[in-house]
């Protein structure tokens, strides 16, 4: 009998393409990886160990063909020197690392109790509360954050009502504040969090739940030792979905932010587009790469691990 099901299996036409087009169809995502992030990074490397020069393009060229057809490789390390010794770039590092921490956590208190009312509520409920949720994405990226220079400027709205029901005498500083731009990110990027954490917590099963309940757990407790516990998941994955485009967002901090709100994005535009240091601009996407890569791969392979 189970010889005769294994055959039936093998008959069963389940998959509508052959092995042929199955390789087709995975070339296309590997392609579009290949074509967009490979070979984007792999030009930044090779700018990045170039030296920059006065000139068009402004840098180097690290390989150049000799006599006899030998192919010589000049690699300046100057560029990552200078990441590494310059108080700039460590500054930026430093504040882009801040913002994107604080951000993320404010973010996850915000996120958290959003997800949780969400999972808890009924299916007709959830379907209007995630969209809900996701009803800003329907507006431009740009036109949100100009909204916010609107509510925080010294006549904006927020200073406005203020001064009117008499809580300030003056208006607040409050925009070209790091305040600003943590306020535009949380903003921003909060339904990122929002959503893994709401799949996180309706998949833990209910009658994990009532089984705590029935063995004298009391509300609070249940959420500490069962709830958070099961929803961890989440939590990492809607931080990493929140850390990643905060520690290099640009649009944020140049329209939110002052002068001393110095980030990696607006380093690495200055770079390029200002000073025409592409080799340091390089190195400092480089390495920004790899500060996000490597956390995602090791938090994939501690995920296989546990599995």
């Amino acid at each position: 009998m189970k010889k005769a099901f294994q055959k039936d299996r093998k008959k069963a036409p389940y998959d509508i393409f052959g092995r042929h087009e199955q390789r087709w169809i995975a070339a296309i995502p590997y392609g579009w990886l290949v074509v967009f992030f490979l070979a984007p990074c792999l030009l930044l490397l090779r700018i990045s160990f170039s030296e920059g020069v006065l000139a068009c393009p402004p840098y180097t060229n690290i390989f150049s063909v000799l006599s006899q057809e030998i192919l010589q490789i000049r690699l300046h390390f100057s560029s990552y020197w200078t990441l590494f010794h310059d108080e700039l770039y460590r500054k930026g590092l430093l504040t882009s690392l801040q913002i994107a921490g604080l951000s993320t956590f404010c973010c996850l208190l915000l996120g958290y109790p959003m997800a949780y009312t969400i999972a808890r509520s009924s299916p007709k409920a959830r379907s209007l509360l995630q969209l809900l949720v996701i009803l800003p994405f329907w507006t431009s990226f740009l036109i949100r954050v100009y909204a916010w220079i609107t509510l925080l400027s010294p006549v904006g709205v927020i200073n406005g009502c203020l001064l009117r029901w008499g809580f300030i005498e003056e208006p607040l500083t409050l925009m070209q504040t790091p305040f600003a731009v943590c306020l535009g990110i949380v903003y921003s990027y909060l339904p990122f969090m929002v959503l893994p954490l709401c799949m996180s917590l309706s998949r833990i099963d209910q009658e994990l739940l009532d089984a705590a309940h029935d063995l004298g757990c009391r509300p609070l407790k249940v959420f500490f030792t069962v709830t958070l516990p099961l929803s961890f998941s989440g939590m990492i994955g809607g931080a990493i979905l929140v850390f990643i485009p905060a520690i290099g967002e640009y649009v944020i901090p140049e329209l939110l932010g002052g002068a001393e709100t110095l980030t990696i994005g607006r380093i690495v535009w200055n770079d390029f587009f200002a000073n025409m240091a592409w080799p340091v601009a390089s190195a400092l996407a480089i390495l920004l790469i790899l500060f996000i890569v490597l956390p995602i791969s090791f938090w994939q392979r501690w995920k296989e691990v546990r599995a």
